[in-house]
């Protein structure tokens, strides 16, 4: 059963429900007010004859004598009947002479203590009557007692049509409200079947599909807002991944070429001891690289699912700079590339050790290789607010503006790195944002194609939670 079609009987069941109760209610109100009308007008006309009966008690009261007197006892909806005080009728107007109504036991025992009574009787006809006996005392001692009756058929006539009305009208309105639901709900409901055929699409593997999000900021915008966001992400992220095995094919694929293009080369004829030592030496340095990369795939992979534990504690990050220059000299000594510290304040902060000396080696290995030979790499470290502010400055090949939001992407390398001849993997900068990122900081680049590159990382100074 569809959403829509839930959505509408839910919709008409409480609505039924709710009109029966309310129906119920109207049916109940207006019959005790109906009611409630007749005794009061039943209790003003008691008064009336009361005051005609005034002086005039006993048993040969005449009715047109008094009607005379009093009009308002000839009223064509109401009756008079005037009983003895032993119950027997003395007089009656004319409107009830075909009729016999007698005192009934209750009246009359209630007429002996001095009450007045309120009876409901239907007479043989089915005819239903209102009547109010009341006692007429005289010095103490029952006189007579005063009756006045009023047929109930017109309030039953108008309880009958309401109820009729309301059995009539309930269903109708209920039959409305379920079309109208029905419509509402499918109007309601058309941005989550295009939701849906967005997905149907998206499975085929057409991630470009995008929702026309609604205007208002409801329920169904918001969730097409951020189905939109979702598809987006998956969108940017297969691209990656895409670029990313492709990156890697390509990364793996080179160095098992040339393995494979050199050993084919070395077999070709008898060569000697030394032109096989190189060939060996070669494939050594490729495998090796091949290493490297499988090696750092792994780490990043494991990073990826939270599987890397950092060893916290207090690291005196200007210590650790100092033991990474002297490194340069050993990195950059085949090319006369140095290494200077420059603004260096004693920092500690607090993180993993080892992996803050592996993200500042991979950034002076970066800067040594893409350095001209004989350049000079800077060294600063300083303090920026609640963070530690280092600074990795070279003065080699630079990095074009548009590469720049792309350089810590797995894999990625400029054009100008690809050009240079190096052996990196392509690998190293996207771990050193890993690292950063860990230890709650950040990192950015600026750079100047053919003027050189300044990375800039940022960590916070105090314990992150």
């Amino acid at each position: 059963m569809s959403i829509r079609v839930r959505l509408t009987l839910w919709y008409g069941t409480a609505l039924a429900i709710i009109l029966v109760i309310f129906a119920g209610i109207i049916y109940f109100v207006m019959a005790q007010a109906l009611h409630d009308r007749v005794d009061a007008a039943l209790q003003d006309a008691a008064q009336v004859a009361i005051r005609s009966l005034e002086d005039r008690f006993g048993p040969f009261l005449i009715f047109e004598d008094l009607s005379r007197d009093f009009p308002e006892l000839a009223l064509v909806d109401k009756f008079f009947q005037i009983f003895g005080p032993t119950g027997q009728v003395t007089i009656q107007s004319a409107n009830i002479k075909s009729r016999e109504i007698p005192l009934s036991q209750t009246a009359f025992q209630a007429a002996l203590k001095g009450q007045a009574t309120f009876e409901s009787i239907r007479l043989r006809e089915s005819i239903p009557f209102r009547l109010l006996s009341v006692p007429i005392r005289y010095r103490g001692r029952l006189v007579n007692i005063l009756r006045v009756g009023t047929s109930l058929q017109p309030i039953e006539d108008t309880l009958h049509r309401l109820l009729l009305t309301l059995v009539i009208a309930s269903p109708i309105a209920v039959i409305v409200s379920l079309l109208g639901g029905w419509f509402l709900a499918g109007r309601a409901l058309c941005p989550v079947d295009a939701i849906t055929l967005a997905a149907q699409r998206i499975a085929t593997g057409d991630l470009t599909q995008r929702i026309t999000a609604p205007t208002s900021s409801d329920e169904i915008g918001r969730l097409a807002s951020t189905f939109n966001d979702m598809i987006a992400r998956l969108e940017t992220l297969f691209r990656q991944i895409r670029q990313f095995s492709a990156d890697a094919s390509h990364e793996l694929r080179t160095p098992l070429t040339i393995t494979k293009g050199e050993t084919e080369l070395a077999l070709r004829r008898p060569r000697q001891v030394e032109d096989y030592r190189s060939v060996l030496e070669s494939n050594l340095e490729e495998i090796d690289r091949m290493s490297r990369i499988v090696d750092e795939l792994l780490f990043l992979s494991r990073a990826d699912l939270g599987e890397i534990k950092l060893h916290w504690g207090p690291v005196q990050l200007d210590e650790v700079l100092a033991h990474i220059q002297q490194q340069v000299t050993v990195l950059g000594q085949d090319r006369g590339i140095q290494a200077t510290l420059t603004d260096v304040t004693p920092t500690t902060v607090y993180g993993d050790e080892l992996r803050l000396r592996e993200l500042l080696l991979n950034l002076v290995d970066n800067a040594v290789k893409y350095s001209h030979p004989g350049d000079t790499i800077e060294l600063s470290l300083n303090h920026m607010g609640a963070y530690a502010r280092l600074q990795v400055i070279d003065h080699g090949i630079g990095i074009a503006p548009e590469e720049q939001p792309r350089i810590f992407d797995r894999f990625y390398r400029a054009d100008a790195a690809r050009a240079h001849a190096n052996k990196g993997t392509g690998l190293g900068l996207a771990i050193c944002k890993w690292i950063v990122e860990a230890h709650r900081g950040a990192i950015h680049v600026h750079s100047t194609l053919n003027a050189g590159s300044c990375f800039t990382v940022l960590l916070p100074l105090s314990s992150p939670s």
